[in-house]
């Protein structure tokens, strides 16, 4: 497989064929993230991908799942995007399903009719970054959208029938902001209705602007039991239903669940470790 720098891809794809279809990510401004730092963004030819599909087919037989990465293969043209998925269902007819990470400018910039046909063709499952519901927090870190527009991205992919899986970043608002991040996102959350909520907790980066501006003493990184106040907020402003998963390795306390079901529960264990009956993972421990 034609792998071009460090590839990430969701923990829920931890089982699939990551397909590279693009390198980087299209935007790559965000403050915070350091993932793309070192890659142009750019689009891979026909012949590269076909021979990954090809050495796919025969060597990943027992995989179900196809992953198209780097940071936002939905802002291939349509074409291309048909021709990737066509080529997937003719050589891997045993792949249940293709998924991808989408900025909201990429799902915004397709129709409903053209995600209704990549889904009639196999996709799936769209990963959306909002961060944070906070149009003053999404300002700051660079994101390029507003509470609105991501609101918007998320009704386009709902419309087209796929499964929408959000992520949150706690930490972002530093301490002074931190209860209003929660609120926001949360409401915000509420609008979008997505099939899942993944909550990671921010681990600043030094090849980031963040990073910079923390190592000068000008962001102030709220500390674990700030962290899970955060989290204790954000849920309780979560009014939708959805998966809830903050068992990312960047979490403190990791936490999966179902809500609204599950709510009390979820609140529950947040209560026991901020009070010390349940251990949090040692700051050692945390990864991205």
């Amino acid at each position: 497989m034609d792998y071009v720098g460090q590839i990430i891809r969701p923990p829920s794809e931890a089982n699939s064929i990551i397909l590279q279809v693009t390198v980087g990510c299209s935007h790559n401004k965000c403050t915070f993230c350091g993932a793309y730092k070192e890659k142009r963004f750019s689009i891979k030819d026909d012949a590269t991908v076909d021979a990954d599909i090809q050495f796919a087919s025969q060597y990943c037989r027992k995989q179900h799942k196809v992953f198209l990465a780097d940071g936002d293969a939905l802002i291939l043209p349509f074409p291309r995007l048909i021709r990737i998925f066509k080529r997937i269902k003719q050589d891997m007819p045993w792949v249940r399903r293709v998924s991808l990470y989408g900025s909201a400018r990429s799902i915004r910039s397709k129709t409903s009719e053209q995600l209704s046909v990549l889904k009639e063709l196999g996709l799936d499952r769209v990963y959306l970054g909002l961060e944070s519901g906070s149009d003053t927090i999404l300002s700051k870190v660079n994101k390029g959208e507003t509470a609105q527009s991501m609101i918007q991205a998320a009704q386009h992919i709902k419309q087209a029938g796929l499964f929408l899986s959000v992520t949150v970043l706690l930490g972002l608002a530093e301490v002074a902001g931190s209860e209003n991040h929660a609120i926001e996102t949360g409401k915000v959350l509420s609008k979008m209705m997505p099939n899942q909520i993944a909550a990671l907790t921010l681990m600043v980066l030094e090849n980031t602007e963040l990073g910079k501006a923390y190592s000068r003493g000008e962001f102030q990184i709220p500390h674990a039991y700030e962290m899970l106040s955060e989290l204790k907020v954000l849920v309780e402003h979560i009014d939708t239903s959805a998966q809830f998963h903050a068992n990312h390795a960047s979490n403190y306390l990791p936490i999966m669940g179902r809500l609204p079901r599950d709510k009390e529960k979820i609140l529950a264990l947040i209560h026991e470790a901020q009070s010390g009956a349940r251990q949090l993972v040692p700051e050692g421990l945390r990864r991205l």
